[in-house]
């Protein structure tokens, strides 16, 4: 179920240009605020623009948002967790990094980072990504531990194998379940964290179509639109649902653990 969800939103945002009935940029004074119609599925906003086409175009933002995101948050927290757990002369500075870092809530983090950087929806997927960092290192050492002192590791180190042969070509391959089961629960948080900076006025900028951005707009109009809000907070809930059903159905697949109960 989560996969169709994943896949039914993906190919909407891949042929937004083809299925969006009307151009999402395009203001029609003359049709503000109206409510679901014949012509308008999902109604207008304040400036009479197509919702439902609004809603297409922000399925690819928000899904490549929290890929890239995740792609940051990923590549690095794995390369540091790789370090801490199999160098143990590393391992006690990286981990109190990561204490410090995970000190912080994630959306304030990237509240923070994302002030600094400045708004947009690059800074966006980089602030969101810095903000995952700590949860990939934390698990990628724990695997690494395990793995390190395994039989077929002290094989490879006994017959000359280096360091980086010994990360890259033994541990590594071996602690990708746990970290391909994260990435998938944790692109559901990414995209929930871009849209709330979004709705907080630092990710996307007017008039990108992006579903955070479109519920911070319809704050105004809550009391006498109420099709403005529900149906970019409607897709928000399904995607990130859709995200976490299936990063639960890889678990449930990929942790030996669970097979044998």
């Amino acid at each position: 179920m989560g996969l169709i969800m994943i896949l039914f939103f993906v190919t909407v945002g891949l042929l937004a240009p083809w299925l969006a009935p009307i151009d999402p940029l395009e203001m029609d004074q003359t049709s503000r605020l109206r409510p679901p119609n014949a012509r308008h599925w999902m109604g207008t906003d304040e400036h009479g623009r197509d919702i439902l086409s609004r809603l297409m175009y922000g399925a690819r933002i928000s899904t490549s948002v929290g890929l890239i995101a995740v792609v940051i948050s990923g590549t690095c927290g794995v390369a540091l967790g790789l370090a801490a757990g199999f160098w143990p002369r590393i391992d006690a500075v990286v981990m109190r990094l990561v204490d410090l870092w995970m000190a912080f809530p994630f959306l304030l983090l990237a509240i923070g980072i994302v002030s600094i950087l400045g708004p947009g929806l690059r800074n966006t997927m980089i602030a969101v990504g810095l903000s995952g960092i700590p949860g990939y290192c934390r698990v990628t050492r724990s695997s690494v531990l395990s793995i390190r002192e395994k039989e077929f590791v002290e094989s490879a180190r006994a017959v000359g194998a280096s360091d980086a042969t010994l990360l890259l070509r033994h541990v590594l391959p071996n602690v990708l379940a746990p970290i391909i089961v994260l990435s998938s629960l944790t692109l559901g948080s990414s995209i929930l964290g871009s849209a709330a900076l979004s709705f907080l006025g630092l990710g996307a900028q007017p008039p990108t179509p992006e579903w955070g951005f479109m519920l911070n707009n319809a704050r105004s109009y809550i009391h006498t639109a109420w099709w403005y809000s529900l149906f970019p907070g409607l897709m928000i809930m399904l995607m990130v649902l859709g995200f976490n059903l299936f990063g639960d159905g890889l678990r449930d697949a990929l942790d030996p653990r669970l097979k044998r109960e």
